[in-house]
């Protein structure tokens, strides 16, 4: 079959981390994320929000922030994508009923809203020519990069994305063997094992590395990452219990 011009941006993303000095123009960036705002929804809910940043100190600031990566404070557009619950519970109180949002599928729901409109943005902006890379870094000091952009209680920044016209594009890296993640029928995992070690040698390969993937991911998540979080997300208004 023919390829249409939607799945051939999927296949050539890279992530962009070096972007020439030029602005985005608000046009431009307002068709891109006005496009995304179609993106599906839990029931309507629309439980996100998207954030424009282009204010120099301000990236600086949550440069640091997210990890100190050179990146987000160089981007001439910085995004926040947030899960975003203030609006339904504004809802609830508008017909005086309560808003029960102390369970994990609300807050699931608004981070799954959240990740579908973020990654509509970066589909649509590829596709404009523009580069992206997703940082998830933002949700290393979630409490005080809400502080920092006024976030209202029962809302987060589940990642921020770097948008801008790319200085150069990077080699794209494999990703795992199609049979290591699409399946039929059920799930099937007498295959795991020789998916993994047969994605280990081509990133060898490629790289020439001797840190092979499953040896990053061992020793990436054998330990706690952002243990905190739950509680500084309970004190933005979330409780995912």
């Amino acid at each position: 079959m023919e390829k249409s011009e939607t799945i051939r941006v999927l296949e050539s993303h890279v992530s962009v981390r070096k972007f020439r000095p030029e602005a985005v123009p608000d046009d431009l960036l307002m068709t891109v994320i006005r496009a995304a705002c179609r993106a599906p929804t839990s029931s309507g809910i629309q439980a996100y929000s998207l954030i424009v940043i282009r204010d120099a100190e301000r990236r600086r600031i949550l440069s640091g922030l997210a990890g100190d990566q050179a990146h987000v404070a160089e981007t001439p557009v910085l995004l926040a994508v947030c899960a975003d619950l203030s609006r339904a519970r504004r809802a609830c109180e508008m017909h005086n009923m309560p808003f029960v949002s102390e369970n994990m599928e609300i807050g699931m729901v608004a981070i799954v809203d959240a990740a579908l409109a973020g990654m509509s943005v970066m589909l649509a902006a590829e596709s404009a020519g523009l580069g992206c890379v997703m940082i998830g870094g933002m949700r290393n000091k979630p409490v005080e990069i809400a502080r920092l952009l006024h976030l209202p209680a029962g809302a987060f920044v589940v990642f921020g994305m770097c948008l801008g016209w790319p200085l150069d594009r990077p080699a794209m890296r494999p990703r795992l063997p199609a049979d290591g993640a699409i399946h039929f029928e059920q799930y099937d995992s007498s295959k795991t094992d020789a998916v993994l070690q047969a994605y280990d040698h081509l990133l060898a390969e490629q790289s020439g590395g001797t840190l092979t993937w499953t040896a990053k991911i061992a020793r990436d998540f054998s330990r706690p990452r952002r243990a905190d979080l739950r509680d500084c997300l309970a004190a933005l208004g979330l409780q995912f219990e």
